[in-house]
């Protein structure tokens, strides 16, 4: 279905990549684990960035990574033992990896584009989104987008916990989704004998405000609960948001299982610009299901400013009938 080699690469990297994520889980997210010891998800974020950007290496030579992680902790003596955990996980797909092409793999993705000139093309990667999610096994995401001129052309989530690109399913077969502007957004198993047939998402075609479901962080530090609360009673909303990690969020409005997606901004963090891949391969999923994404103010998101939407304020993601209700809702309540 999907005949470009960047495409197929994507797709290959994201799926291996988030496969290797669920063995982390399930292997070093333990019982025994303490509340505060985020170990795990650590290691996990540094083997899926090393692993794809060796596949983008490989496959897609020249290609840019801005990715999340550095390997600069891993280069220092306390973080010795974390680097043969991550050199360990990497083997299983990469075996001859050695602790130093890690590092370097790892190392590809920290790049600091200037606002004044950013790549043309580059791809952005978020390892592990949702590190709550992961830790408690519930909703986290592999989020790997290419962008060019500012502009998101590919999105690929891998989603293991998610089924059906809308309910949670952990330990099931998972979900992959993948959008390419102009050809739609679509999903399959995440795992299975060749992932199975490509099946198309679309968004709701709920029109009516007050009967919206509303989907949202489930950690506070992430989004503003309290404006969300206010937002739905000015719209008479009844039904509680729905609280998920990750951009898992985008897979399930896209699927129409959802209708509004909101990131208000958290009064503990009020300055807080998102992070590009926190969001780039989530909003073409959004729009190319028939969906519409901008800030809470109504602009476009702009991926040309470097590693952050230092142009933007929050997130507003709906199905496309309910935005400028949203929209103008955010703006009565002055969120």
């Amino acid at each position: 279905m999907f005949d470009s080699s960047e495409i197929a690469c994507a797709i290959s990297a994201v799926r291996e990549a988030a496969i290797l994520a669920r063995a982390v889980q399930k292997e070093l997210v333990t019982p025994a684990l303490t509340k505060d010891d985020r170990s795990p998800v650590t290691v996990g974020d540094f083997a899926v960035q090393a692993v794809v950007a060796r596949r983008l290496a490989e496959y897609l030579p020249g290609s840019e990574l801005i990715g999340e992680e550095s390997a600069e902790a891993l280069r220092l003596a306390e973080g010795v033992d974390t680097l043969e955990q991550v050199t360990h996980f990497v083997r299983r797909l990469v075996p001859d990896a050695t602790p130093e092409e890690v590092c370097g793999l790892i190392d590809r993705g920290n790049v600091t584009p200037g606002a004044d000139d950013p790549p043309a093309e580059f791809w952005t990667l978020d390892p592990i989104d949702g590190t709550y999610g992961f830790l408690r096994r519930v909703q986290y995401a592999v989020a790997l987008g290419k962008i060019e001129n500012g502009i998101v052309t590919i999105g690929v989530l891998g989603c293991p916990e998610l089924a059906k690109s809308r309910e949670s399913a952990p330990g099931g077969e998972g979900s992959l989704v993948v959008a390419v502007r102009g050809q739609g957004a679509w999903w399959q198993p995440l795992v299975g004998n060749g992932g199975g047939e490509w099946q198309r998402l679309h968004v709701s075609n709920r029109a009516d405000a007050a009967s919206a479901r509303v989907l949202r962080s489930v950690e506070k530090a992430h989004t503003n609960t309290d404006e969300i609360g206010r937002l739905a009673e000015h719209l008479g909303i009844t039904a509680a948001p729905v609280p998920l990690d990750s951009q898992a969020k985008y897979a399930v409005l896209a699927a129409g299982a959802g209708d509004v997606l909101l990131r208000l901004i958290s009064p503990k963090q009020p300055n807080y610009k998102e992070k590009i891949w926190d969001q780039a391969a989530g909003s073409l999923v959004i729009t190319e299901a028939g969906g519409r994404i901008t800030d809470l103010d109504g602009r476009a998101l702009d991926f040309s400013l470097g590693r952050s939407l230092t142009a933007n304020r929050g997130i507003l993601a709906t199905n496309g009938p309910l935005h400028e209700p949203l929209l103008a809702g955010l703006q009565a309540i002055g969120a």
